[in-house]
């Protein structure tokens, strides 16, 4: 296989690994987001994990922040660098929608129910073993528009995601 079609399955693996992520997160699936880091993985920026943290405490974080609140993450627009044959760094525009059933103590969003946030994430994956797994995630935020304490109306309707539909069917 030549050089070009190779980066280009590999930018699609780290596409797919992206979307695992927001996936995980959404759907409450923590072992299968700790699963998606590089064993020495480190995380800036983010409110569920002080700088510096490793896997373990941010998905123990972001599991517990989480765990009562709706949350949307959306990623666009990848960048990508190949640092070599095993190392990329990558920019996503980002936008998430975080909302608990109460107003909660928030450092982005004081006195609200949650915020919509806007920014990037900045990131650095690494093929382990063959497969590619994210070392460094930073997330960098340009605004955040707090939610009001009233909710919104939600309809009694909404479906669940299924948390297995990707998995292989006998």
């Amino acid at each position: 296989m030549n050089d070009a079609l190779q980066r280009l399955l590999d930018l699609e693996d780290i596409r797919a690994l992206k979307a695992r992520y927001c996936w995980a997160i959404d759907t409450k699936q923590w072992n299968a987001l700790r699963a998606l880091f590089s064993p020495d993985a480190r995380f800036e920026g983010f409110g569920s994990a002080p700088d510096g943290s490793d896997a373990d405490s941010f998905v123990a974080g972001v599991s517990s922040r989480l765990a009562h609140a709706i949350s949307v993450h959306q990623c666009h627009t990848p960048q990508f660098v190949f640092l070599d044959a095993d190392r990329v760094r990558g920019v996503w525009a980002m936008q998430d929608h975080l909302e608990w059933p109460q107003p909660i103590a928030l450092k982005e969003a004081p006195e609200a129910r949650g915020f919509i946030g806007y920014g990037h994430y900045e990131e650095e994956y690494r093929r382990i073993d063959g497969r590619w797994r994210m070392h460094l995630l930073r997330l960098t935020r340009l605004r955040i528009d707090p939610l009001p304490v009233s909710p919104a109306a939600q309809p009694a309707t909404l479906r669940r995601a299924s948390t297995d539909w990707l998995e292989a069917q006998a």
